[in-house]
């Protein structure tokens, strides 16, 4: 198939990767651990840990997991959020052969359960703030060896001592629980250390991640990622990004969870190749306190989701801080609003730079060139090795600037779900495209624009109309924070427009707001129903969650 994009590649961009380079992630990690042993790899609370010392940690605590008797290919759930821990207690795993199960801190103990029984995993390391939900399902998953830790416990005597006695004992936020199998995450590292790490031979085939997501169908299930999988998205990334990278001199800030596919590839992991600092973040919801954590370091570079972005620009002191050194500003996990890419270059003069994946593809898969001088509404081009597609119900593909659905082909798409082969050939052709339901269009030269998600469409009166479109209208309102908007049922049209907005000041109505969208948008989209909100329902991530929306609003009805 013709590739316009190549044309329009940046200079020192590859139309392919060397897939060859590293037969795993942890060639990744080791050369990494080698190359840049004295500087500092992670960052939390202030706590320092160099690349010797992850090298080291990581080697105990696999050693621990095979002491317990785990074996290559056996699954390991980490639950947590983004704490020195993560990279260790990964890095560990992955080096003894396991597979990563990444689970989301926040599941309910229906959830837990789902994912420990369906991915089959054998041990966890779990924050001892989320060890009373594992109590609740335990017994009826396969899960044998419990590893728990507390948020201070690799900050450092005397201050992490304090911060997990402030954490039990007086702010209650660690609920009690009974698990006799439990051993403390240090004591594992301690007993880890007495032995020696067994090197399994490791290739592109094996699983490195089952990463669970509810993906483009269905319930939610583990895309098994390979490491060959991530090798191939580490390349892609680094290729795309290298004419700016000053390798082991890079400060990033990771502010999305660990357990996330965005965070974990294209913060940890790429930037662990580049040899970089990675600044972790605990709570970036604590908007006040994630910005002084930002006032300490000269970062170079920050990934996000447009909610944190928008976040940030709404924090008083963000807008004071020094950006002089700040260089990549990477959006992704969901759509970037211009209202919000437009404030951010304002504030922090650097392009807010739009990228596009799936948890089924790594997940990175296009990305807009890192030279751009504002925001274009795509998200770019397709990132080396990497092609796409716009195709009809029929499969067949659509003329330039034609909206279908976006089909993707290339190493750093997903093996397939597990132990789901009906679901995985619901997305994934014997000929290895996958379908994204992602309705998109592609222009001439190639970049690609992300109209909105295939199940989220608003039928009105048999026109199309997608959310993104009326979101981006309403946030440019100056006395709006946030949007969601969501179909309502109505006897005439079938569907109309009902948008539910946060805003910020609150002599806004809906009257006035409906005269603004007309200004903006044809008849059949302006919404019907405008309900104002305290807040939006989201993912941990900050996604909005557009199916939550639709259950709590999706009546037809308007408030001021």
């Amino acid at each position: 198939m013709a590739k316009p994009w190549l044309e329009h590649y940046p200079s020192h961009v590859p139309a392919e990767i060397d897939m060859n380079q590293f037969k795993s992630v942890v060639d990744v990690i080791d050369k990494s651990c080698h190359d840049y042993a004295d500087k500092v790899a992670f960052v939390n609370f202030g706590a320092e840990l160099t690349y010797q010392q992850i090298d080291d940690h990581s080697r105990h605590f696999g050693a621990y997991l095979q002491s317990l008797g785990l074996d290559k290919g056996d699954r390991v759930a980490i639950m947590m959020p983004n704490l020195l821990q993560y990279p260790i207690a990964a890095f560990g795993a992955l080096r003894a052969g396991l597979v990563v199960v990444n689970t989301n801190p926040l599941y309910t103990a229906r959830e837990l359960k789902h994912q420990l029984k369906d991915s089959g995993a054998k041990a966890i390391v779990i924050l001892d703030h989320f060890a009373h939900v594992l109590q609740a399902v335990i017994r009826e998953t396969d899960v044998e060896h419990v590893i728990t830790t507390s948020v201070g416990d690799l900050v450092g005597f005397p201050k992490g001592m304090l911060m997990n006695f402030v954490l039990k004992y007086i702010k209650k936020a660690v609920p009690n629980y009974q698990l006799s199998q439990a051993v403390s995450f240090t004591k594992a590292l301690d007993q880890g250390a007495q032995h020696s790490m067994t090197r399994h031979d490791i290739n592109h085939d094996d699983l490195a991640f089952l990463q669970y997501t509810g993906g483009t169908t269905g319930v939610s299930k583990g895309a098994m990622l390979t490491h060959g999988n991530m090798v191939a998205n580490m390349q892609q990334s680094s290729a795309w990004l290298g004419g700016q990278i000053r390798l082991g001199e890079e400060v990033i800030i990771t502010a999305l969870p660990l357990y996330h596919i965005f965070a974990l590839t294209a913060n940890c992991l790429v930037f662990l190749k580049f040899g970089g600092r990675n600044v972790l973040i605990t709570n970036p919801r604590d908007m006040n306190g994630f910005v002084k954590e930002l006032g300490k370091e000269k970062f170079t570079a920050i990934t996000g989701v447009n909610t944190l972005f928008n976040g940030l620009l709404n924090t008083p002191g963000f807008s004071d801080l020094d950006f002089s050194t700040l260089t990549l500003s990477l959006g992704g996990g969901m759509a970037v609003q211009r209202i919000v890419a437009e404030r951010w270059q304002k504030v922090t003069g650097n392009t807010l730079v739009e990228a596009y994946g799936l948890t089924e593809t790594s997940p990175a898969a296009c990305m807009n060139p890192m030279d751009i001088k504002e925001y274009n509404g795509s998200i770019g081009l397709p990132i080396s090795s990497t092609e796409c597609r716009v195709i009809d119900e029929d499969g067949q593909p659509v003329d330039v600037n034609e909206t279908g659905e976006l089909c993707i082909r290339g190493p750093q798409v997903m093996k397939g779900y597990w132990q789901r082969p009906e679901e995985t050939a619901k997305v994934l052709g014997a000929d290895g495209w996958l379908r994204t339901g992602d309705m998109a269009k592609m222009d001439a030269q190639g970049y690609f624009y992300i109209v909105d998600r295939k199940k989220d469409m608003i039928l009105v009166s048999g026109f199309n109309v997608y959310p993104n479109e009326i979101e981006d209208v309403v946030a440019a309102h100056p006395k709006v924070v946030e949007v969601g908007a969501i179909g309502a049922p109505d006897e005439k049209s079938g569907e109309v427009v009902k948008v539910v907005v946060v805003r910020n000041d609150p002599s806004l109505t809906t009257k006035e707001l409906e005269e603004y969208c007309r200004k903006e948008l044809t008849a059949y989209k302006v919404p019907k129903y405008i309900e104002f909100v305290d807040e939006l329902p989201k993912t941990n991530v900050g996604k909005i969650l557009r199916r939550e929306l639709r259950e709590l609003y999706g009546t037809p009805k308007s408030t001021d």
